[in-house]
């Protein structure tokens, strides 16, 4: 069975096809690039409009397919940016009716978990969610993916986002901190904001902004810092989550995951507690529609489809409100 899967959340617009053995046969994605200022949701959506059918051709180029091959058509139904959930939806909708394929909605954040599954020997670990707009420590317990802690205002990603802006470092931001922080060689004290399970950095951020702006320290260094401090946030709460569920896996999941200090931060502490860690490949861990496909699949193997009725977008659908009978 091949399941195409469409991912459209935020900036990124992906087209994959999987097969119900987990093959990737083609996972393709076009992304929004800004040199300066972030995402405008009507922009981005204007740009998925434009770019979705080019992508979903090179997708069933790459997989040597045709629609007549495809079984399922499965799609981000939320959390995410409305507008350009939208396009997604519309498609998929498009898609499915013209070429009478059933048609489901997936969690995105529950798909950042289930790819990571697949591509890596974790069984049941905690998940540490860690993207744009998402921060969440995840684990299956009683039927449902619970979040065991999460943020309290805006996510990491948007955060490292927010500062490289306001250093004028364009967007996305994440992996030029990255390559600051590489260079700084003091730490600066910045504030520490655990609470209980839960995070925030709206206040590290102000922070931050106002040591730039007071010039008495580099861009290397507060890039440097930064990236110690809320990683090391992000690992304390996954530390103690594992130790309340009793799991000794850890598996990292969105785009934040892509930062190999972070990684190194991940592995360091499992290490400590003789425990595992699970990295997939960067593929993976960015948005991409290989997991909402492959989601979609094992949704799909459980009986679980979408009238088209049903599949209005779900902006803040929670991870913890999906009932999860396929595992």
């Amino acid at each position: 069975m091949n399941c195409l899967g469409i991912e459209t959340t935020a900036h990124t617009f992906g087209v994959a096809i999987v097969t119900d053995k987990g093959e990737v046969r083609a996972n393709m994605k076009d992304a929004v690039q800004i040199e300066e200022g972030g995402m405008i949701p009507a922009a981005v959506a204007d740009h998925h409009v434009e770019v979705c059918g080019t992508v979903v051709k090179k997708a069933l180029e790459k997989a040597q397919c045709s629609m007549k091959d495809i079984d399922l058509i499965a799609f981000s139904q939320g959390p995410g940016i409305g507008n350009c959930l939208t396009v997604g939806t519309f498609v998929a909708r498009v898609l499915a009716s013209l070429h009478k394929k059933p048609l489901i909605g997936v969690n995105h954040c529950i798909a950042h978990l289930e790819i990571g599954r697949l591509k890596t020997e974790a069984k049941d670990p905690v998940l540490l969610y860690a993207s744009g707009a998402n921060t969440q420590v995840i684990a299956l317990e009683g039927g449902r993916y619970r979040i065991f802690g999460e943020t309290l205002d805006i996510g990491v990603g948007n955060f490292l986002d927010q500062f490289a802006r306001y250093m004028g470092l364009g967007f996305p931001g994440g992996p030029k901190i990255y390559e600051l922080a590489c260079k700084g060689k003091n730490f600066i004290e910045l504030p520490y904001v655990v609470k209980g399970m839960d995070l925030s950095f709206g206040g590290i951020l102000t922070n931050l902004k106002q040591k730039y702006d007071s010039h008495q320290y580099s861009k290397e260094d507060l890039a440097y810092s930064a990236q110690e401090t809320v990683f090391a946030m992000l690992l304390e709460v996954s530390e103690r989550a594992m130790a309340h569920t009793g799991k000794n896996e850890l598996l990292l999941g969105g785009g934040v995951a892509c930062n190999v200090r972070l990684q190194d931060m991940a592995k360091q502490m499992c290490r400590e507690r003789n425990a595992q860690c699970f990295v997939p490949a960067n593929e993976f861990l960015v948005d991409n529609a290989a997991m909402i496909a492959w989601l979609g699949t094992l949704e799909h193997k459980a009986g679980i489809t979408t009238p088209v009725e049903q599949s209005k977008v779900l902006p803040y659908w929670r991870t913890d409100e999906v009932e999860v009978i396929w595992s």
